[in-house]
């Protein structure tokens, strides 16, 4: 077990060391190599060590680099190191973190995280919650704890009779909500298409002068970074006209919410904390390894209720880890988040989300200047770019891509396709802005001509 460990560490040692330097996206030969990996099942049991060189030779460079500092796709973060290594602690101690009972650690750290984590972001102190997979799933758990207090206030108990002849449920949201929330909507049963979608401005925020009347029926979900501008939803305005008619607030934050911790950044986010519940990513602008979301409610009583699971065998001592949360088995989360702020404490997080934003107004400036279209006001840590027409655009997208040198996104905005440079990883340099930006202009430039 030890020689198999060090092993394990040394290979990870250097898969990160090489990061820097390698091709960000795998190339067709590096792909072509997993076929290694399939075949029969082997009759027989193989030597560990034999596995783990072959995980090794194959799986690594056929990986995404999305680790390492030249990434800028889908809003990733790439994990910090004490992450990784407590991510390690975290395999080896192998916890079942749904309630003290099976892992007191989990539990624990659990608890201490999501009090940090209402504590940077300045959420009210009252509010708690858990750690899930991600927005997705914080999104669902959410809106579950918004369904069980609003039908709860016509004396309508959800979780007890459904949702067949219950009392209607208004669903409004902005017209650039992002899939996941809209998928959540379909998942709790109100139906996407009752969904009252709200005309959004031209950087995707949500115009509060179009927001129609609402009442105590009513869930209103609001943005905290669209996930292509990074703009924020006109938070204070949206969250009083919801108090006076005593409708439920629910902030999709997964990724913009974290502004809140930045004192530079933080009056883009000013508002939100007047909301019911939040979704955000450790993933993603905490840096820490996949998969960690996390869902707040103000009043946890009402997450309490929608998540509730009753078994003989379970202890009835402090049952927040598993009544909070829409997972029974899980894993410990809460280690890798409890190690980045911890280790980063309140100024070493705004510090990243400060750099993060500056770098990406560097690399809209580069490219602005290199002659190419930035189609969102640079605010946060998104990029949005055009090389001409959409054929083209998505040419060079690909073309990126291919290169190697970094790796950015597609995406289509107010109908023209667009790159989305995503700046999210605490090891993005200054040099490697440079570096990718000037690997995008030569690229679109061979496009073009």
């Amino acid at each position: 077990m030890d020689d198999l460990l060090q092993d394990a560490a040394d290979r990870a040692s250097q898969y990160l060391r090489a990061l820097p330097e390698r091709r960000v996206a795998p190339s067709e030969a590096d792909l072509a190599q997993l076929t290694e990996l399939g075949g029969d099942l082997p009759s027989g049991p193989i030597p560990d060590d034999e596995i783990l060189a072959l995980l090794d030779r194959v799986g690594s460079p056929a990986t995404v680099a999305s680790a390492g500092p030249r990434y800028f796709g889908f809003v990733t973060g790439g994990a910090l190191p004490v992450t990784v290594a407590a991510n390690v602690l975290a395999g080896a101690w192998d916890q079942n973190a749904f309630t003290p009972a099976a892992s007191p650690v989990g539990a624990e750290l659990e608890r201490i995280s999501l009090g940090w984590l209402v504590d940077i972001l300045g959420l009210p102190p009252e509010s708690y919650g858990a750690l899930v997979t991600g927005s997705q799933l914080a999104n669902f758990s959410a809106l579950a704890a918004a369904r069980h207090a609003v039908l709860g206030r016509s004396g309508w108990d959800v979780e007890a009779r459904g949702l067949n002849g219950a009392p209607s449920v208004r669903i409004v949201a902005g017209a650039e909500a992002h899939a996941t929330l809209l998928r959540a909507v379909t998942l709790l049963g109100f139906g996407r298409g009752n969904i009252e979608l709200v005309e959004a401005d031209g950087q995707g925020r949500m115009r509060a002068d179009a927001l129609p009347a609402l009442d105590d029926r009513t869930v209103l979900c609001i943005q905290a970074g669209n996930v292509n501008t990074g703009a924020f939803d006109p938070a204070e305005r949206l969250c009083d006209a919801a108090r006076k008619a005593n409708a439920w607030v629910h902030v999709d934050g997964a990724f913009g919410l974290w502004a809140r911790a930045a004192p530079g950044r933080a009056h883009l986010a000013a508002g939100f904390e007047l909301a019911d519940s939040w979704a955000v990513d450790a993933h993603k602008w905490l840096n820490t390894p996949y998969d960690t979301g996390v869902v707040l409610v103000r009043q946890p009583e009402h997450l309490s209720a929608a998540m509730s699971l009753s078994a003989a065998y379970l202890p009835a001592v402090d049952r927040a880890a598993i009544d909070n949360s829409p997972e029974a088995s899980r894993r410990a989360r809460g280690i890798a988040i409890w190690a980045a702020l911890r280790s980063l404490g309140r100024s070493g997080v705004a510090d990243m989300i400060e750099r993060c934003c500056v770098l990406a107004s560097r690399f809209g400036a580069r490219l602005r200047d290199g002659g190419h279209d930035v189609l969102n006001d640079v605010v946060l840590n998104q990029v949005l770019v055009g090389f001409g027409d959409g054929e083209t655009t998505r040419r060079v997208i690909k073309a990126v891509q291919d290169e190697g040198t970094c790796w950015c996104g597609g995406t289509e905005w107010h109908g023209r396709a667009a790159m989305r440079i995503s700046v999210s990883s605490w090891a993005t340099t200054e040099a490697d802005i440079d570096r990718s930006a000037d690997a995008i202009i030569r690229v679109a430039q061979t496009i073009s001509t």
